[in-house]
């Protein structure tokens, strides 16, 4: 439906898509505070005020032709600020935002806006992909810049991007369930579309990078080999156990980036008697060999060109922890000069990367990606770029807090960040003073983030399990043939009608 604008006064506009609605409610006076308290949260205005230096204007222009290229309510901008509106107030509804737009309209009286949420459903479809994965690198871009010079750079300085893979559920539809089948486990019929995606984080600033997604019949590896291409020339590459390998490595050496990962369980026993070169105790060079079996991960010219053999350094690290055994681990890495690169920033950078694993519980925890609710393939993969997106703004928050107050970047809380942006929002919308008020406001807020630092927990366990049960049972069958088994009360009436119809002669 074609909103009908009213002539707006020489008020000057905040931002592009919701003008500052203080114009148009100083005639109202007194009457204006009735219409205020609903509004005083987290709207979109104030999310795209907030966050709009994040990600540069060119990004959402008005197209000459086609989507969005008409004066509607969803234009392309809007629409996607009230999709990153819709992550950022824990996965929203769609109806929500459509609610949140039209309080908007009506407050600046700017025309009706439909109830029905058609019109910003497919709007949302028409919000090009091309344009998504250029907002996630610029915000990932904007969050390096804005996070804090590292006290001590390690590793000469370079920058070092960590590796991992997770998954999401979908919604269960035809399409999704076609394109990304649930696991062969499975009864067919039950259980969800799976979507395995591989991400790259950078380990400094805590962005995520770039993200390539697939259905659980591509394996990490092939998603990974996809993702090679967000590498530069000169980064380290920080992976777990299934990275620690000849493949991996060969691989990284052709682009120019080095590798730091764990020595798979099968190769963790290691001979340091046997080594090329020993270094040190416990740190020492290997000759890794090119096996007879081409990897599946490369065509037959692509693996001819792999070399015979790499040089690579393992370093056996010792994880102590009080109370418990000491655990020993086994790092491979490309980076071979020990003077350069010494055991213990190898070893210190590796453990880091535990804190970016957690991002990924940020995302699918905290934002709600864990389920994505979106009906087709297509969309599956623009709700994925928008959770991206919104992680980043989140970091670039952070990272903006982590500056101003020269705090730890990594000492601050991703779930704090959100809850306390949340708040003060209502504080920022509530001020009718001058910019400069609203400015130290802001940076009081920056101070509030920085002061909430999480607590220093070294080797803390994170258990890869779930607390939470359920009464129900599992479904295991297709659910039109499913039968619901008798409660027990159910089962207690018909003993007794047995034991009842027993003692009749």
């Amino acid at each position: 439906m074609r909103a009908k604008h009213t002539r707006p006064n020489s008020a000057s506009h905040s931002t592009p898509c919701f003008p500052s609605w203080r114009t148009f409610l100083a005639p109202l006076g007194r009457r204006a505070a009735a219409l205020l308290p609903s509004l005083r949260q987290v709207t979109l205005s104030q999310i795209e005020e907030r966050f709009a230096p994040a990600l540069p204007p060119d990004l959402l222009p008005k197209p000459a032709k086609g989507a969005h290229s008409r004066k509607r309510v969803y234009t392309l901008s809007r629409t996607v600020w009230c999709w990153i509106w819709q992550i950022l107030q824990g996965h929203a509804a769609c109806r929500e935002a459509v609610r949140q737009v039209q309080a908007l309209f009506a407050l600046r009286a700017a025309g009706p806006v439909s109830e029905d949420t058609g019109a910003y459903c497919l709007a949302r479809e028409a919000v090009p992909r091309e344009v998504l994965e250029k907002l996630l690198a610029a915000s990932a871009q904007s969050v390096q810049r804005a996070a804090p010079a590292a006290p001590a750079p390690c590793l000469q300085g370079r920058p070092v991007r960590v590796v991992d893979g997770s998954g999401s559920r979908l919604a269960d539809t035809p399409a999704n369930r076609a394109a990304y089948p649930p696991s062969s486990s499975m009864v067919e019929g039950t259980g969800f579309p799976l979507l395995r995606l591989v991400v790259l984080f950078c380990l400094h600033s805590g962005a995520l990078l770039a993200v390539v997604s697939g259905s659980l019949l591509d394996g990490e590896w092939r998603l990974w080999h996809r993702l090679c291409a967000a590498l530069r020339s000169g980064d380290i590459m920080l992976g777990d156990r299934a990275y620690g390998n000849y493949v991996v490595a060969a691989i990284l050496r052709t682009l120019g980036v080095d590798l730091l990962a764990t020595v798979p369980a099968r190769l963790r026993r290691v001979d340091f008697r046997r080594a090329k070169q020993r270094l040190a105790s416990g740190d020492a060079l290997f000759v890794w060999r090119k096996s007879r079996r081409a990897s599946p991960l490369l065509d037959p010219a692509q693996w001819a060109q792999l070399p015979e053999e790499i040089t690579v350094r393992l370093l056996r690290v010792s994880v102590e922890r009080r109370g418990f055994r000491t655990h020993h681990l086994i790092l491979v890495t490309t980076l071979l000069d020990p003077q350069l690169y010494p055991a213990k920033e190898l070893a210190a950078t590796h453990l880091r990367r535990w804190r970016l694993e957690m991002s990924l519980d940020d995302l699918k925890t905290t934002l709600g990606m864990e389920h994505l609710r979106t009906r087709s393939p297509a969309m599956v993969q623009k709700d994925l770029l928008i959770f991206l997106i919104a992680h980043n703004l989140v970091r670039w928050l952070m990272a903006q807090a982590a500056s101003q107050e020269c705090v730890a970047l990594h000492s601050l809380s991703f779930k704090g960040t959100m809850d306390a942006f949340r708040q003060w929002s209502q504080a920022l919308a509530q001020c009718r003073s001058s910019k400069r008020a609203r400015l130290q406001l802001w940076q009081q807020l920056l101070a509030v983030l920085a002061a909430d630092a999480l607590p220093h927990r070294p080797g803390r366990h994170e258990p890869r399990a779930v607390k939470k049960r359920s009464k129900y049972p599992h479904l295991k069958t297709r659910r039109r043939l499913y039968q619901q088994p008798p409660s027990r009360n159910q089962r207690r009436r018909a003993a007794n009608a047995r034991r009842r119809s027993a003692k009749q002669p």
